[in-house]
């Protein structure tokens, strides 16, 4: 199964922001995301005030997401 760990880049380096779980030794793909604001809304279909109501309405899930139990639907 895939795993995925946030981390940094910094000075040619990675740095994990917390361990992979049962892992010592494994090939890995390492993809730069962009940094946090930068969305273009219009190519998505959407303005500022659409993105805060769906960020608000979603906020309500995230108690429910972050059971441990929700973990099972992560193969799917």
């Amino acid at each position: 199964m895939l795993q995925s760990v946030e981390g940094i880049y910094r000075n040619g380096k990675i740095e994990l922001l917390e361990m992979p779980a049962d892992i010592e030794e494994a090939q890995v793909i390492v993809t730069f995301l962009p940094k946090l604001g930068l969305v273009n809304l219009p190519s998505r279909g959407i303005n500022q005030e659409q993105a805060a109501d769906l960020r608000v309405r979603l906020s309500r899930f995230a108690p429910d997401w972050e059971l441990p139990e929700m973990d099972a639907y992560d193969a799917l």
